[in-house]
């Protein structure tokens, strides 16, 4: 007896991660096939809430999983893609998306023999790995996804045969009234949060009530309950995020809670509705019948609260203020931990964020220096404020490289993911460089401006600061090309720049031995070709920025 039990318990296990690791599959393999594509259909969305509650549908629906839409949404208003409120509209949509899977596992799970589909749905998928030429490899996941969704489910079929004990205690259970129904929901709430799938819980709801084991009320109470567990994934990923992005996943939660208690409190005639748009008895039909509950709920939730959407985010920013504690000095990373169910090129969003935010900070490293020229009082404070930001970037690099790598081991992230996520950590550690020099200079430029014989008018100092400039211009450019990309001969302009500035190092240290051949300061000119120097480096650094995109 105790064997018999403990080998349907295993059996259970297998044919339920088995069916997770297939919905985990087709999801990357859809994601990887559709390139950015479905990255940038969300950050495209405007504000009509309309709209964007069609964008969580469309997405949900094509990549299979409400969980990774609503971390990418997350993730998006982290990066400040998406606003709060554009966010919400896309959770709405991304609750009624995850529906199709049910709607899948209802028509085809239970109308003809799995195996016999699955099975060379697999081979399809497998030989398809290596159409690499016509780029059509990255969709071979996406069939062999299916095929093990559909084995798994059809294992999911003979694992949950249960026994007659086991019947009569769902039996109990049912006649519970309230407390059994709320007991459901609660089951369906847990066991969701822990399998991290709502499609997994219902398709597991609708393989059990298809073999008489769950009844239609029991069923119902579970169904709701997954859309409350579904939230988890929504809550980690807002671990350690920005405050907008901690009230995105607090909407997730509150929207789907508050849903389900509504549901709760007209469930009976939530459950008869259902009955009236399906003809058949409960028990003729029933996989259809949960089905089309999950997909009623979830659209009358989102019909009822998409017309206050900006009361929600208002709520939402009461519920989950600003913090009002001092600013800390230290860098943390915003950005989320890599998810294998989610596209690797989502991180790109994310970390060019933070690459542009470090870049923010170098031009306030050189504006710095710049001041120091113009305002030599300063230039104790200036060069203060040039060391913490210079520490503050090393931070910045450290931890951008770090998540970098990771990115780059995601085993859903294809083979130029992987070089751009090269490519970026070389243009993080290469700003890195270039705030190094930039704090070496301004180290050097505070000798040269607190000496006693220093004047801002003079001809070497209006070198410098020209000089100084044109790097400065220079890196504003490379910036603008990071964020919005540039062509060819744009390129070629920036290679121009770069030979001018070695050109311009030149011209300088020739003066400079002009100036000391004719007298000149020894302490003074020396410091003035180390900043010259330093300088040109600074460009090299720009340069080699410029390379990398």
């Amino acid at each position: 007896m105790i064997m018999n039990v403990l080998s349907q318990v295993i059996s259970f296990i297998g044919s339920l991660c088995l069916l997770l690791f297939g919905m985990n599959m087709l999801s990357n393999g859809i994601q990887k096939g559709a390139g950015s594509g479905l990255q940038k259909l969300l950050g495209k969305i405007t504000g009509n809430r309309f709209y964007a509650v069609l964008t969580g549908i469309g997405v949900t629906a094509i990549i299979q999983s409400s969980g990774a839409t609503t971390v990418m949404v997350v993730s998006f208003v982290n990066a400040e893609i998406l606003t709060l409120e554009q966010a919400i509209g896309v959770i709405f949509g991304a609750n009624i998306g995850t529906t199709v899977t049910a709607w899948i596992v209802s028509l085809f799970g239970f109308s003809f023999s799995i195996s016999a589909m699955a099975i060379p749905m697999f081979g399809f998928g497998y030989i398809l790995k290596y159409f690499k030429k016509f780029r059509i490899h990255n969709f071979a996941e996406c069939f062999m996804g299916f095929a093990l969704l559909f084995m798994g489910l059809g294992l999911l079929k003979e694992s949950l045969t249960l026994g007659p004990a086991a019947n009569k205690v769902f039996s109990i259970i049912n006649e519970w009234g309230l407390g059994g129904i709320l007991l459901g929901v609660l089951t369906g709430a847990i066991i969701t949060a822990l399998i991290h799938s709502s499609s997994a819980m219902t398709a597991i709801v609708l393989t059990m009530a298809a073999g008489g084991t769950l009844s239609w009320e029991l069923s119902a109470a579970i169904v709701l309950g997954s859309n409350i567990g579904s939230t988890v994934d929504a809550v980690m990923s807002s671990f350690g995020a920005s405050v907008n992005a901690r009230r995105t996943a607090f909407v997730h939660v509150a929207f789907n809670v508050t849903g389900t208690i509504i549901a709760l409190l007209i469930f009976r005639p939530f459950l008869s509705l259902i009955d009236i748009i399906i003809p058949l008895e409960p028990s003729a039909n029933i996989t259809t019948h949960i089905a089309m509950l999950h997909t009623i709920f979830n659209i009358c939730a989102t019909l009822i609260f998409i017309p206050f959407v900006n009361q929600i985010a208002m709520i939402s920013r009461k519920v989950i203020s600003e913090s009002a504690t001092e600013k800390d000095e230290h860098y943390h990373l915003p950005a989320i931990l890599p998810h294998s169910r989610i596209s690797a090129d989502l991180y790109s969003y994310q970390i060019q964020t933070e690459i542009s935010k470090m870049s923010a900070k170098i031009m306030e490293m050189l504006d710095s220096v710049c001041n120091s020229f113009t305002n030599p009082n300063n230039a104790d404070e200036e060069n203060e404020h040039v060391k913490y930001l210079e520490n503050y970037i090393d931070e910045m690099n450290a931890a951008i490289t770090g998540f970098l790598q990771k990115c780059s081991r995601l085993p859903n992230a294809n083979r130029k993911e992987r070089q751009h996520f090269s490519d970026l950590i070389h243009i993080t550690d290469t700003m890195e460089n270039l705030s190094d020099e930039t704090c070496s200079l301004m180290h050097t430029v505070k000798k040269f401006v607190t000496d006693e014989k220093y004047r801002t008018d003079s001809k070497r100092s209006r070198e410098i600061m020209d000089y100084i400039e044109r790097v400065r211009i220079f890196f504003e450019q490379v910036c603008v090309y990071f964020t919005i990309g540039f062509s060819a001969e744009e390129r070629n302009s920036g290679e121009i720049i770069e030979q001018r500035i070695d050109e311009t190092k030149k011209e300088l240290k020739k003066e400079s031995r002009k100036r000391l051949e004719a007298g000149a300061d020894v302490k003074e000119e020396l410091n003035y070709m180390d900043m010259v120097r330093k300088i040109e480096r600074a460009g090299d650094c720009v340069y080699g920025i410029l390379q990398s995109l």
